[in-house]
């Protein structure tokens, strides 16, 4: 697996396009982020279908077209310089093939930042657009309004990415080792449902492999992985870091599934990273080249997330 082009660091004054492609999207919640972003001398512009609801599905913001058309429209607008979406929820495989993915390529890198649904879209612009992207915190997110560590490592992250090469969050080896790869990853039932999927990663062989989840029942995360395994997905993954499992069954439920399915890859396993959807969630970059050391809990970049 090779490393991905890394788009531009941000410098004060950018402007950051807010997009919805998944689930809708609190007003005041909204707001709150845009004033976070504000704060850091971004300038924040919310693309015209943001706040929309769909007629007959509640659990998106808007039709898929809409949905479509901004995040195409900003990615495409010159004047862009970052793209980040407002929440999670579903609905991003219901948009993804309405768009352009020439028009986006000719447009150039620029940073993209979000997570969980947003998993299809990490995988897509690594497959369609060899683009490094950002699997963090986003505007409308709790974390990005309220949790401090998440708005700092997010910062850093976009505006002095050298500042943050190594990520540690306490977490520690549920297989020990040290591994060198290309990291990639996101939602865990995400990735299990693109399999099959036009233009979907092959395997995660050559990856640092991070798997994170949320509101699962351990059997289900059981088949996620067992799904990923028959497809032979994770043969030659280098190494795979867990985040949070939040609102899932209990860890000591979970903890034992993670165990059973990733332990007989023969690679270093780390767990309790502290990304997804936990508080205080680190930004993690996908597409760069880092080493894992599961033993001391961290992962350390080649370069900068942002050149």
């Amino acid at each position: 697996m090779k490393e991905l082009v890394r788009p531009a660091r941000l410098a004060p004054g950018a402007r950051v396009a807010v997009v919805a492609p998944s689930g809708p999207v609190p007003e005041a919640r909204l707001q709150a982020g845009l004033d976070v972003l504000r704060g850091w001398d971004l300038d924040p512009v919310v693309a015209p279908h943001v706040l929309d609801r769909h007629g007959e599905f509640d659990y998106l913001a808007g039709a898929d077209a809409g949905r479509a058309a901004d995040l195409q429209n900003a990615w495409c607008d010159p004047a862009v310089d970052a793209v980040l979406c407002a929440r999670g929820g579903y609905g991003v495989q219901r948009m993804i093939d309405l768009l352009d993915w020439e028009a986006m390529r000719a447009a150039g890198p620029k940073v993209f930042v979000g997570f969980s649904d947003i998993t299809v879209l990490h995988e897509a612009f690594a497959t369609r657009l060899g683009l490094a992207t950002l699997y963090g915190p986003m505007a409308a997110g709790i974390d990005l309004i309220k949790s401090e560590r998440a708005q700092e490592h997010l910062r850093a992250t976009l505006f002095a990415p050298e500042t943050v090469r190594t990520l540690a969050s306490g977490a520690t080896a549920l297989v020990p080792g040290r591994a060198r790869g290309v990291t990639l990853g996101g939602c865990l039932c995400l990735l299990a449902a693109e399999r099959g999927a036009p233009y979907a990663r092959p395997s995660a062989r050559g990856g640092l492999l991070c798997l994170e989840d949320v509101g699962e029942e351990a059997y289900r995360l059981d088949r996620y992985l067992t799904q990923l395994l028959r497809a032979g997905w994770l043969e030659g993954v280098r190494g795979v870091l867990l985040g949070s499992w939040e609102s899932c069954d209990p860890y000591d439920r979970v903890r034992p599934v993670l165990a059973d399915r990733l332990g007989a890859l023969g690679v270093p396993v780390v767990e309790e990273f502290g990304f997804g959807h936990c508080e205080g969630a680190l930004t993690v970059p996908f597409g760069v080249a880092a080493e894992l050391d599961a033993d001391a809990g961290t992962l350390t970049l080649d370069e900068p997330a942002l050149r």
